[in-house]
């Protein structure tokens, strides 16, 4: 009997665990819209712009086709389309933005 509910209890435990994995959101790993204010540097994007670099941690404004936006960095990915975040309209093309590490984080290694 006390395997049984040791064996319940572990079952229990594993599944009180999966649950908080599934719960990684898009915010987690792209970061999140932030006010244009906040930014520390705005990026024009025109027709040479190829991809975006930025640093973790980064808020950016975007300045595109008239439009204006700004995100944080904050995510884990370490690449993704801009176009996922971008306000609808805002490109007319696929843009890549990559993400690096800032050097607070390659201090902290």
């Amino acid at each position: 009997m006390k395997r049984i509910i040791r064996t319940l209890a572990m079952l229990t435990l594993s599944t009180a665990s999966l649950t908080g994995i599934a719960k990684i959101t898009e915010a987690d790993m792209l970061g999140n819209a932030a006010q244009p204010s906040a930014a520390q540097r705005t990026i024009a994007i025109d027709n040479k712009t190829k991809w975006i670099t930025v640093e973790h941690d980064e808020v950016v404004r975007f300045l595109s086709n008239g439009q204006e936006f700004a995100w944080a960095f904050k995510g884990m990915s370490s690449s993704f389309a801009l176009n996922k975040v971008a306000p609808n309209g805002a490109l007319d093309r696929d843009l890549t933005v990559y993400v690096w590490p800032n050097a607070r984080d390659l201090a902290d290694k």
